[in-house]
């Protein structure tokens, strides 16, 4: 277990702030034109991968204890993120709209490039400070949300995807056998659905209309709209269409990303529609090291959804047994991923594989998947 005075130290904060550098990268690219557009993808998810490969795993805990005074550092790298996208995101704008040196189709590139941004850090960001207590945090990671249209995360996440993970209530959850281009298609289907009737009940429960202006889909709905309006201002329709360019390459990284860490996982159904206990096994895990760095321990997810308020340098790994591992991290998973056949090739054995470990009184899972058997939560 590692001490609180060595987790507070700056130098081992330092390298979760390395997303603090790839904003110079977009700018870089857009300034430069050409091949250069390729910098962004190739300093996260290409980078990140070779380092994984060089640098290996990293399996050691922090003390799950630690005040949150000890992690200053930690916390100031997520606080500090929103006016840096904001500024990134319409500075671009501005910039782009108005490079004579850029074509149509690279100021689009150069947009990609701030969709990996946005999608790799800001919502990971997002997802972090979602869970907190503090309501700083909570409004900076709808702030941030908001400028990828998709504020319903929030409510989708916290009140659908956390309590029903692995089972069929949680759009999410990946399916065993179901691609992931089928999967992003559903998803986008059915979640903003999903999160309305999860507000819409909470709110009922507590005598409110849906419409009562406690929904926060009135907040998620008036910023979205100011995000987009900036945009029409400083760089007209042009610079509108590539705010939400960046913005569905921002969820699509997103949506890959929740497609990896649950595919084929399930949860047991007990009875009045109650299932069994979030527990580690019922997430993949990674704890890849320099991919945890991009993505501030994202990877160790089956930690998250055991512990969801606990702070992402806490976030425990778990030995393979207790909780399923990935062979690699999110990089070289989401492109995989993207791959049907390669997907399947990779993580199917491995799903076999953790039913048996962990359900071995199930022996038929089409009968399962059926319904002879008690419902499943996903198969």
């Amino acid at each position: 277990m590692v001490p609180s005075s060595t987790v507070a130290r700056f130098r081992n904060a330092a390298p979760f702030g390395v997303s603090l550098l790839l904003p110079i990268l977009v700018c870089i690219a857009a300034v430069n034109g050409g091949w250069y557009l390729l910098l962004p993808p190739l300093g996260t998810w290409w980078l990140y991968a070779v380092l994984d490969a060089a640098v290996g795993r990293y399996s050691e805990n922090a003390d799950p204890d630690i005040s949150d005074k000890d992690l200053f550092w930690y916390r100031l790298i997520t606080l500090i993120w929103f006016p840096i996208q904001f500024v990134m995101i319409y500075g671009m704008i501005w910039y782009v709209t108005g490079a004579a040196h850029l074509s149509l189709s690279e100021k689009f590139f150069a947009f990609f490039g701030v969709g990996v941004l946005t999608g790799a850090v800001g919502i990971v960001y997002s997802h972090e400070l979602m869970h907190q207590s503090s309501r700083l945090e909570r409004w900076l990671g709808d702030l941030l949300l908001a400028l990828v249209l998709y504020s319903h995360f929030r409510t989708e996440h916290l009140l659908v995807h956390h309590p029903y993970v692995g089972t069929s209530r949680d759009a999410v959850t990946a399916k065993y056998n179901e691609g992931f281009h089928r999967y992003f298609a559903r998803v986008l289907r059915e979640t903003p659905g999903s999160a309305w009737k999860a507000e819409k009940a909470m709110l009922a429960r507590r005598g409110f209309s849906a419409f009562d202006g406690s929904n926060p889909f009135w907040r998620y709905g008036a910023l979205q709209l100011i995000a987009m309006i900036l945009a029409v201002v400083i760089g007209g329709w042009l610079g509108l269409a590539l705010f939400a360019f960046q913005a569905l390459v921002a969820i699509w990284q997103l949506e890959l990303t929740n497609y990896v860490e649950h595919y084929g996982l399930t949860r047991k159904y007990l009875e009045d529609g109650k299932y069994e206990r979030v527990m580690p096994h019922h997430s993949w895990n990674a704890d890849h090291r320099a991919s945890n760095w991009l993505l501030i321990n994202l990877q160790r997810h089956s930690d998250h959804h055991y512990k969801p308020a606990r702070r992402f340098p806490l976030l425990q790994t778990y030995p393979d047994g207790e909780a399923p591992q990935l062979p690699y991290g999110y990089p070289v998973m989401t492109v995989a991923a993207m791959i049907p056949p390669v997907w399947r090739r990779v993580m199917n054995p491995r799903v076999r594989a953790w039913r048996k470990l962990h359900y071995p009184e199930i022996t038929d899972w089409s009968a399962y998947k059926a319904g002879s058997l008690p419902p499943p939560g996903q198969n």
